[in-house]
Parts: structure tokens; C-alpha cells; sequence
């Protein structure tokens, strides 16, 4: 692991480009030197493996940048997608340059080969060294004939002298003076007359002599002068040529004649002997040179390429990386982190210019975003006050833009007008409360002070009346908003109601009962002290005495409901079985209503509660009595039938109410003014006074309960709910 964290490495992949190209320019090098080292296999194969150990390397550490990105792509890291697109662009940007610098140097490498080693310049390289060894063959021809000619006149003196009974090598003076002009004559450097028995100097002439020219002679200089032939000797210094000949005398002597040769045609043509044996040698192995070049040529390509994209998966990182932190970073932003920041490069670039800008805007973001928190949580602060203060007011209030737009309720507002009002902040007050559509445009228009009104609307629970008062908001001499309280006084205006029927209820009562007695006994003495003495329509004058005193009773009892209302008297609370006072009161309700049937639905025992028995008694007797009133209305037409209507009864319990159902299927409720059936005077039967259901619910109010009228849900007919708590 570790080996592979360093060969990832930024200085193991800069040292890796950094030895690639090294290795390729030595490769190139050596290469470009000519084809001198194509037959020292050797340093090509040293050359080869140098080059293949590093390719390897660079392909290693290529091979797990490769992964790592494949395996960022697929985590899906920051940065990730314009790391392998900008990596595929270098990729492509230096492989393709280097596939066709591949490809035309191949085959111009071949085409090379090719001329290197055709015909021409194998017979030019031919005749080069046809014509120094011509200039060589030329020049010992010319040194052997100098050779035969000088023997010869040396021969023919010795034999002229012979004649005269002298011999020329008791004279080595004279030989030596013979010699000399010889040399001189005939250009040579020196001629010498050597005795190989006392290997002595005989005789020597010339301006060069030296007697290291005699010496060291090769043995094949005797075989060759043993068959009268001149042996041609190279010196060591190669600016000379010696010629020996053996000269027919007892003892045998041996000339040796020097002569000089230019040392750069010697130099010349040996160097052309050379080229020309190293021109044999790479034409016989023209094709394993061809591949060895190709090989270590593609190895020094693959070296670069891999060298390349190793370079530019490097400098793509150093591109996609910081992008990547700036995305992750912009993420993270996103995410509401505004304490974030990316490392700033110590280069002078646009990535350093973005991250430093980057984190400048993240700083000033934090600020700003601290200083909003700061702010809004003072604002909320304040609003909740506000709120606090709106929700502690038993008045609704809501606030209005210029626009009645909903911006601010309280929970008042929604209780009063049975509506959650937060959730329709935003929305117009006139499609939430259409009621209050009339008032705010009689109000809003050129609006300086607040007005008010009161205006009844129907909510789920029922109808009410609201007092109902706008005010502006005004900021400098514009208008902002508005601000609408209101106030329930539903049960204001009922109880002022009853308070004045109550007044007015005793007074009735005070001054019509008095008078009610003395008319009823003088009506019945009347009857008793006249109905025998009259003569002529005595019935007539009977049932006239019949009716007053009737109606004087019924005068009486009328009085007394007002009586009762006025004077409702404080519940006595004990504890009583609610099915038992229902049953009870139905036994009287069943006899006077033979023509409905009741349909009873009680538990056998209980449900007790604290409650005023007479009162609730009185309460239960009110409602059948409306119920079946309702079922004669209805039934006025067919009052000969047996059975012309029904009455449910039923009581219900849970554990925080009792519930007693008064079902008819009679005439039903009034379409009008049906909220205001429990006021007082308030009713629509022909004969009623408006009071019963105004006491059943005065009487449920001191049960702390409440009294509900509603339709009846299977068909026409009337529901009335006594709930009482326990």
C-alpha cells in the first residue's frame, strides 16, 4: 500500500515524466549518433531495458491514477466529471501527436533503411575503396620497380668491378656514396644494403636514413626474397614504405629502400576499409536492425506517451482538484455551511483568484448571515411579543396589507370565526369571511380613522354577530395596511335581549294577573246568578260565560310562563339518573300524544349526573312538546289518521359528556331567523309565545351545558341536543 501511495505521489509522478524523458533523450541520443552501436547488441539491449523498466513504472502508477479516478467517478465525488473529461482531452491531446510521429517515423525509418543500404551506395562505398587500394597497389608497383632497378645497378657494378678483380663491399664508402645519389635520384628517403648473417649495415644513402628501418623485418621477408621477389613492408610511423630485395652475393645481402607515402590517403583508405566492413556487417543484418530500431523506437514512443498522459492526468488533477473542492464547497453552501473554505494555492492563477474570491464570499456571507440571524431573531422576538399580546386579547385581530392580503392573525380571530387562519396567510380576507366583503370597501377607501360595525356570519358551529372594527396603518401619509379587530357579542345581544323580555315579562305579568281573577269570578257569578233567570239563549249566554272564563285561563297560564321566565329559580344540583327523568317525563307526553309513536333508545341504568331534576324535567317537557307541536303543523291535513308522526329518543355517553337526542319528523326548522329560536318571543308556531326554547336553553346554562337545533339528517324534521358536562 504504501508503494502504491508513493508511485501516486506528486514527486514520484514528477520523477517518473522527469526519468522518462531523460531516458528518451538519451535514447535519441545515442540513436542519432549514426548506426555505429547497431551491431553492439549489448548497449541496444541495456538501452531497451532501461527504457522497458521505466515504462513500466510510469504504466504502474498510470494504471492506479486510472482506478482512483474510475473510482471517484463512480462515488460520484466533487469534481470527478471534469477530472476524467479533462483527462480524456490531455489523453487524446497526447496520444494521437504521438501515434502519427509514430507511424511517419516508421516508415521513415524504413524508407531510410532502404536508402542506406541499396545499390548505390554500395558500389560508391566499393569504389571508394577500390581507389585507395589503387593508389596503394600504384604506389608499391612503383617502390618495387624502384626496388629491382636500384638492385640491378648495384648487380651490374658489382660485376664490373668483379671484372677489375675488385669487390664493392670492401668499399663501403663508395657503396655508401652509391647509395646516397640513388636515393636522391630516384626520391627515396633512404636505401640501405643489410647483412642479415651479422644483421651489420653494409652501406646506407639517403637524407633520411635511420637504422630502425632494418630493424624488426618480418619473417616472410626471407620467404619472399628466397624467390627473387620484392617484399613491400608498411613502417610504423605509416608515412613510409620499405621495399626489400635479396641481391645475388656471397654472402647474401638484402636491400632495403624507403620511399614516402602521403599518411591521409593511408588514412583515407583505411577508413574506407572500415566503413566498408561495417557497411557488410549492417547490410548482412539489415532486417534485425530494422527491428531492433523499431523496437526500442516504439519503447522510447510508449515511454513518452505514457510520460505524457501520466503528465497530463498530473496537471489534470491539479485543475479538476481545486474545482472539486470549490463544488464540494458551493455544496456545502448550499447546505447552509457557511463556514466553509477551500485552500488557497500559493500559485498566481485564475483557480487561486476563484478560491480566494470563494472564501472572501463565503466570509462575508457568514457575516451577513449572522447579522440576518441577529436581525430576525430581535424581529422575532418583538413578534412574539406581539403575538403573545394579540393571543392573550379575547378580540380577534388580524392584520391586513394595503391589498387585504392576511399577513398576521391571532388565535382569537380563528376561534371567532371557526378558522385556521394561519394557514390562509397570504390570501384576501374577503375569500375567507365573504361577510366582510360590504364593510371593507364601504371603509377602506380614503380611510383616516378606524370604523366599526356589526355584521353576522355563519360558521361551522353556527351564525354569530361580530362587532367589527378597521383601523389603518398608517407610515407617513400612505397607507400600509389595516388592522381589523372584532369582537363575539352573540350572547350580548341574547342577553340583553332576555334581560329586557325578563323586565318586560314581570311587568306583563304584574299587570295583567291582577285584573285576571276579579274577571274570571265575576264571569262564573255571572253564570251562577243569571243562567236560570234568562229565558231566551240561555245557551248562548252559558257558553259565552264558557269562553271568557276559558280564555282567562288561558291568559293565566301564559302569565305564568312569563312568570317563570322572568323569575327562573337557581338549580338545585343532586345527583339523578338521566334515563329516569327521560322516562318519566315520556309517560306524560305518551298519554297526551296517543296519535306519535315514541321510540325509545335508553341504557338500562344511568347515566347519572349532578343535575336539577325539575328543571331538566321542564327542559325535556318543552322539547317533546315543540316536537309534537312541529308533527300537528305538519299533519294538520290528515289529523284522522291513527298515527301521524314519530319521536326518537335517545341518550348517549362518553367520558366527558351526556348527550339526550330529541328526534321528530315533523315540520322541521324555520328557514329564517332559526338562530334566534332561543331568544325569547322568538317562534313560528300560530298559538306559541316564543318562551320554551328560550327556557331550555337558560336551563342548560345553569347546567353549564349547551342546547343545539339541527335538521334532521334522514329526511324532513328537527334534532334538538341537550349536551351536559360531567
Amino acid at each position: 500500500m504504501r508503494l502504491i501511495e508513493k508511485l501516486s505521489g506528486r514527486r514520484a509522478t514528477i520523477t517518473l515524466v522527469a526519468l522518462a524523458l531523460f531516458f528518451g533523450v538519451v535514447t535519441f541520443i545515442i540513436l542519432s549518433g549514426g548506426i555505429v552501436t547497431s551491431h553492439k547488441h549489448h548497449v541496444q539491449l541495456i538501452i531497451s531495458l532501461l527504457n522497458l523498466f521505466v515504462l513500466l513504472l510510469l504504466v504502474t502508477t498510470l494504471f492506479i491514477r486510472i482506478l482512483r479516478l474510475i473510482g471517484e467517478r463512480r462515488r460520484g465525488l466533487a469534481g470527478s466529471k471534469i477530472h476524467v473529461k479533462l483527462v480524456v482531452l490531455f489523453g487524446i491531446i497526447s496520444t494521437i501527436p504521438t501515434i502519427l510521429v509514430g507511424v511517419f517515423a516508421t516508415i521513415l525509418f524504413h524508407y531510410g533503411i532502404q536508402i542506406w543500404f541499396n545499390n548505390r551506395v554500395s558500389t560508391a562505398l566499393n569504389e571508394a575503396l577500390q581507389a585507395s587500394r589503387g593508389y596503394l597497389q600504384e604506389h608499391n608497383a612503383n617502390i618495387r620497380t624502384e626496388a629491382f632497378s636500384l638492385a640491378n645497378y648495384i648487380q651490374s657494378m658489382q660485376n664490373n668491378l668483379a671484372q677489375a678483380g675488385q669487390d664493392i663491399y670492401d668499399d663501403p664508402s663508395m657503396l655508401d656514396q652509391i647509395l646516397d645519389s640513388q636515393a636522391t635520384l630516384r626520391g627515396l628517403n633512404a636505401a640501405i644494403i643489410y647483412n642479415p648473417s651479422t644483421q651489420k649495415i653494409i652501406a646506407s644513402g639517403g637524407l633520411l636514413n635511420n637504422v630502425s628501418y632494418v630493424k624488426n623485418l618480418p619473417r616472410a621477408t626471407t620467404s619472399i626474397m628466397s624467390h627473387n621477389d620484392v617484399a613491400i613492408l608498411d613502417s610504423s610511423d605509416e608515412e613510409t614504405v620499405r621495399a626489400a630485395i635479396s641481391l645475388n652475393d656471397t654472402p647474401p645481402m638484402i636491400l632495403i629502400i624507403i620511399r614516402p607515402v602521403d599518411p591521409n590517403i593511408l588514412n583515407h583508405m583505411y577508413k574506407t576499409e572500415k566503413v566498408v566492413n561495417q557497411y557488410n556487417i549492417l547490410s548482412a543484418n539489415q532486417s534485425k536492425i530494422q527491428i531492433m530500431f523499431v523496437i526500442i523506437f516504439g519503447l522510447v514512443a510508449l515511454l513518452v506517451l505514457a510520460a505524457a498522459v501520466l503528465l497530463g492526468l498530473y496537471l489534470a488533477n491539479q485543475i479538476a482538484r481545486p474545482v472539486g473542492l470549490l463544488t464540494l464547497a458551493a455544496k456545502k453552501v448550499s447546505e447552509g455551511d457557511l463556514n466553509v473554505s477551500v485552500p488557497e494555492r500559493d500559485k498566481d492563477d485564475e483557480l487561486t483568484d476563484l478560491s480566494r474570491t470563494f472564501n472572501q464570499m463565503t466570509n462575508q456571507l457568514s457575516v451577513q448571515r449572522t447579522e440576518l440571524v441577529e436581525a430576525n431573531k430581535q424581529i422575532d422576538d418583538r413578534r412574539r411579543f406581539t403575538e403573545a399580546v394579540l393571543f392573550g386579547v379575547s378580540s380577534g385581530v388580524i392584520g391586513l396589507d394595503k391589498q387585504m392580503i392576511i399577513e398576521l392573525p391571532n388565535r382569537s380571530a380563528n376561534q371567532l370565526l371557526d378558522t385556521d387562519l394561519f394557514d390562509h396567510v397570504g390570501q384576501k380576507i374577503t375569500d375567507i369571511v365573504p361577510e366582510f366583503t360590504d364593510f371593507l370597501i364601504r371603509n377602506t377607501d380614503n380611510i383616516q380613522q378606524s370604523k366599526q360595525e356589526e355584521i353576522q356570519i355563519q360558521t361551522q358551529s353556527g351564525s354569530r354577530v361580530l362587532l367589527v372594527q378597521i383601523g389603518p396603518e398608517i407610515q407617513g401619509s400612505e397607507v400600509e395596511g389595516f388592522v381589523i379587530t372584532f369582537d363575539d357579542i352573540t350572547e350580548l345581544q341574547s342577553a340583553q335581549r332576555k334581560a329586557a323580555w325578563a323586565d318586560i315579562a314581570r311587568r306583563i305579568a304584574h299587570e295583567i294577573k291582577n285584573p285576571l281573577t276579579p274577571i274570571q269570578l265575576s264571569a262564573e257569578r255571572l253564570k251562577r246568578r243569571f243562567l236560570k233567570e234568562i229565558q231566551s239563549d240561555s245557551q248562548i249566554f252559558s257558553q259565552c260565560i264558557d269562553t271568557i272564563v276559558r280564555h282567562v285561563g288561558d291568559i293565566g297560564r301564559m302569565v305564568d310562563e312569563f312568570s317563570s321566565f322572568a323569575r327562573m329559580p337557581q338549580p338545585v344540583m343532586n345527583k339523578n339518573n338521566m334515563s329516569g327523568i327521560v322516562r318519566e317525563t315520556l309517560i306524560l307526553q305518551q298519554n297526551a300524544h296517543s296519535e306519535i309513536n315514541y321510540h325509545i333508545e335508553l341504557p338500562d341504568q344511568g347515566p347519572y349526573l349532578d343535575c336539577d331534576q325539575r328543571l331538566v324535567r321542564q327542559a325535556l317537557t318543552n322539547l317533546f312538546q315543540n316536537a309534537a307541536d312541529a308533527i300537528n303543523m305538519l299533519q294538520s291535513d290528515n289529523i284522522d289518521t291513527e298515527v301521524i308522526g314519530n319521536i326518537w329518543v335517545k341518550v348517549k355517553e362518553n367520558e366527558k359528556e351526556i348527550c339526550i337526542f330529541v328526534t321528530d319528523d315533523g315540520i322541521g326548522l324555520p328557514q329564517e331567523d332559526r338562530l334566534r329560536l332561543t331568544e325569547p318571543y322568538v317562534t313560528h308556531k300560530p298559538k306559541g309565545t316564543g318562551l320554551g326554547l328560550a327556557i331550555v336553553k337558560k336551563i342548560m346554562e345553569d347546567h353549564k351545558g349547551t342546547l343545539q337545533l339541527k335538521d334532521r339528517t334522514e329526511g324532513k324534521g328537527t334534532t334538538s341536543i341537550l349536551t351536559f358536562q360531567k
